[in-house]
């Protein structure tokens, strides 16, 4: 094969048609940030497309953590935990982190991805199996090619879906995972969990909790969804990223020691990778400090929030009844989804549109999503560009 034959690739051939038609929205090149708003191009746009939910990554108290860890430990440990990157601002970060969740044990992890990878294909060998939500994120997707153990499929968030895989399997395997976001990530839509872990229970299942859009939102003090439907001692393990509320990098899982120590040394996006940096690292915990002390914090998110969905109800918009700072703005239409976008961006307001396979066919939406930073007459400017948009580009509700 050669090289030059990617060229005539599907993807590479839809991805040049819309660099050509101006319509290609993905890789934009932000110059400046300041949180809520960011350049690009040489122009300020206000960010609603960033998982930034608590706005700590421009925080004082955070920053000033991360330069002290570079002056203590350098910028990088260049190696792994398992040998020679084991730092003990990682231990006492994990042990904040357990007692943050309510679990046990935790361990920290490079990226969230690697928590999901090594993880999963850690707990599941030839004899386990894997009960996966229809809309699961991508990287619990690739995580189950990993495992050893077949992977089953049940209908979204949809618990009678959920009852058939489970009874069709659960003794035909030593292990069985129900595996399922707190949070999906494209809709902002809360999993059942609570059903989840009954129906794990009365078959003897465990859950697998993947987080990534919970912890440090949802829930007393932002402690995730375990904590938010009080099931935190009926999930197995918990997942959880720094990449979003936590303004960093990096993964975490929680559970009893046991599992812990089992997954610390037979996960191998772990074991083989360099270790979180003491920057990255000594942003987590400030974070922490932040949402410990500021009891306001997340007052403001959840106003911001507020305001919003009440904004998006008055234009007209259908936002898949979100409970949480991920509020979609369904547009169906692909080509229209990116429209709308270029739209918003000329008139200063940065969102990013999500097209299928991320979405099904027919259903391509805006993803907003909101921070306790963003102030009201922000929000204010959002909601007038975006019920023009409405008008301009004739954008669907809910019965259409």
């Amino acid at each position: 094969m050669n090289i030059e034959s990617f060229a005539g690739y599907k993807m590479i051939k839809k991805v040049n048609m819309l660099r050509e038609n101006d319509l290609y929205p993905f890789f934009r090149s932000i110059e400046d940030s300041e949180g809520t708003v960011v350049k690009v191009d040489g122009k300020e746009q206000i960010m609603i497309g960033s998982n930034n939910y608590l706005g700590l990554t421009h925080h004082p108290h955070v920053i000033e953590a991360a330069k002290n860890a570079i002056d203590i430990y350098g910028t990088g440990c260049t190696g792994s935990r398992f040998l020679n990157g084991n730092l003990s601002i990682h231990e006492e970060l994990e042990e904040r982190l357990a007692n943050y969740v309510g679990h046990e044990k935790a361990l920290v992890f490079s990226t969230g991805m690697q928590t999901n990878l090594g993880t999963i294909s850690g707990i599941c060998g030839p004899k386990d199996c894997l009960l996966f939500d229809s809309e699961n994120h991508a990287s619990l997707i690739d995580a189950s090619r990993l495992a050893l153990g077949p992977t089953f499929k049940y209908k979204h968030n949809n618990m009678e879906s959920l009852e058939q895989v489970l009874a069709d399997n659960i003794n035909r395997f030593n292990n069985v995972w129900i595996v399922t976001d707190g949070i999906f990530s494209m809709t902002g839509e809360l999993a059942k969990l609570p059903e989840v872990v009954e129906l794990a229970q009365k078959y003897g299942a465990h859950v697998y909790n993947d987080d990534a859009h919970g912890i440090g939102v949802i829930g007393r003090q932002g402690r995730g969804t375990m904590t938010h439907f009080d099931v935190t001692d009926k999930v197995a393990l918990n997942m959880g990223t720094f990449s979003k509320a936590f303004a960093s990098i990096g993964g975490v899982i929680s559970g009893s020691a046991e599992m812990i120590d089992y997954v610390k040394h037979t996960a191998r996006s772990f074991m083989f990778s360099a270790s979180m940096p003491p920057s990255a690292v000594a942003t987590v915990a400030a974070c922490l400090d932040v949402i410990e002390s500021d009891t306001t914090l997340h007052d403001r998110l959840w106003r911001n929030v507020e305001l919003m969905r009440d904004g998006f109800r008055d234009i007209g918009f259908y936002t898949y009844n979100s409970q949480t700072p991920i509020i979609p703005i369904f547009i169906g239409d692909e080509t229209k989804a990116l429209q709308v976008t270029n739209y918003l961006k000329d008139n200063g307001v940065f969102a990013t549109p999500v097209l299928p396979p991320a979405v099904p066919k027919g259903e391509a939406l805006i993803r907003t999503s909101y921070m306790a930073s963003h102030s009201t007459e922000e929000l204010t400017k959002v909601l007038e560009v975006l019920a023009k948009a409405k008008k301009e580009f004739d954008i669907p509700g809910l019965f259409h």
